[in-house]
């Protein structure tokens, strides 16, 4: 692989974390439970699901937004606006940044989302109908735009600088990052705010997933339903949260003496623009946005020890996903560990990216590749190291988080282990 020559950009780290996923809504418990592949899925709870196919999702249980947000705002905001803020404020707490005291033109927060504000335009048409335009809460206009996260975090952190909010469907966190870290280099900022946040579970949208046919009907055994790489895979199991990173240029985060998780290397994008919601067989858009990101960090192939995928457990993406892993690191491929992390947290759509980038910094930070949740049977064209059974001890160099969204987005990230050289 070609690796440019010219001057190095500004080296960009990660400072702070925050989490709100189904399995853990603090960074220990959330580790804790990746590390030991513990799922999270159980049947559905936040409706009346008894006459879906599929009944199976990774609810949030145990979230409490009065640590986070008064009483009025949490009364007032739908669930993945209040997942946002509250990861927001975990990682800038846990960053030791305060927004309100930062240059606001050195400073800014990108959000990555695919489904956020649907379940108010639901209620508020539901409302509408039942009750005239007048009962209709004037907070559906805050809520129910795909840019309200954002917009409350800022207000929430005094945040003035740099705010906006993407939508690529399932790559939109990773995308959330790379734009961060783009604005970091390019020395239009010193401190980013970045992630994804997204509360799916509801009715009429999880039922558009069950005739998609792309969520597992394993009802019977909710934590071993989703199977990434397993020949007995039949789909993912849907989820909630939120995940957001603090990104900051190293002399910036040395300065205030920081602690540092990790750094971030590179990123790339691609689009395959080859079906709406199924990937190329052989992985063609996967493997250039991993190129990409590779070339972005100015590194090689044989200096990635982690690729968390994006793992779907979905016959198509899996082996699409191998096949792109084959194709860029050929016989590396074979030396790579590969985790799909889905399994235990849920498949989080726009948050993804984000709560998978925090897992991937964390691996690198403990030295520990998380394993493949209930892969026993590797499926045929699936024969790569998946990381079965139980984590495993490993100096990771350098890590890959790739997601992909439907139409083909694909979004990679490339994370190192942090070093003053």
């Amino acid at each position: 692989m070609h690796l440019t020559t010219d001057c190095p950009p500004r080296r960009v780290v990660i400072t702070g974390l925050g989490v709100i996923a189904p399995n853990g809504c603090e960074l220990e418990t959330f580790w804790n439970s990746v590390r030991e592949g513990q799922s999270a899925a159980g049947l559905v709870t936040r409706f009346d699901a008894s006459e879906l196919p599929n009944r199976v999702a990774c609810e949030i249980q145990d979230f409490d937004p009065s640590r986070y947000m008064d009483a009025k705002k949490s009364r007032r905001l739908e669930l993945s606006i209040r997942y946002g803020l509250a990861a927001a404020r975990m990682a800038t707490t846990d960053a030791g940044v305060n927004f309100a005291q930062l240059d606001p033109d050195r400073a800014g927060i990108v959000e990555g989302t695919s489904v956020s504000g649907t379940e108010s335009i639901l209620r508020g048409h539901e409302t509408y109908l039942e009750r005239g335009y007048k009962a209709i809460s004037p907070f559906t206009m805050i809520n129910a735009y795909g840019g309200g996260g954002c917009g409350e975090i800022a207000l929430e952190l005094g945040a003035k600088g740099h705010a906006i909010t993407l939508n690529t469907g399932s790559a939109s966190g990773n995308d959330a990052l790379g734009y961060a870290l783009g604005m970091i280099r390019s020395d239009e900022a010193d401190v980013m705010l970045a992630g994804g946040s997204e509360a799916p579970l509801i009715r009429p949208l999880f039922s558009a997933f069950c005739i998609a046919r792309v969520m597992t009907s394993r009802n019977d055994s909710p934590l071993t339903a989703m199977r990434p790489f397993d020949e007995t895979r039949d789909g993912f199991v849907l989820g909630e949260g939120a995940g957001f990173l603090v990104l900051e240029e190293l002399t910036h985060a040395l300065g205030r003496g920081a602690k540092i998780y990790a750094e971030i290397g590179g990123y790339g994008r691609s689009c395959e623009a080859y079906h709406s919601v199924s990937p190329h067989p052989d992985g063609k858009g996967m493997c250039r946005a991993m190129e990409k990101a590779l070339r972005s960090a100015r590194m090689d192939v044989t200096q990635v020890d982690y690729i968390n995928a994006h793992a779907t457990a979905t016959e198509l993406n899996d082996t699409a996903e191998t096949n792109a892993v084959k194709t860029l690191f050929g016989d590396w491929s074979r030396r790579v560990g590969i985790s799909g992390t889905k399994p235990v947290t849920g498949h989080l759509l726009g948050a993804a990216g984000a709560v998978e980038s925090i897992i991937t910094a964390l691996a690198i930070h403990h030295r520990t590749i998380p394993p493949t949740a209930n892969h026993s049977t590797p499926s045929a064209g699936c024969d790569l190291d998946y990381v079965a059974g139980t984590a495993r001890p490993y100096p990771i160099r350098a890590a890959m988080n790739l997601s992909v969204g439907f139409g083909g987005k694909n979004a990679c990230l490339v994370f190192k282990e942090y070093s003053r050289a």
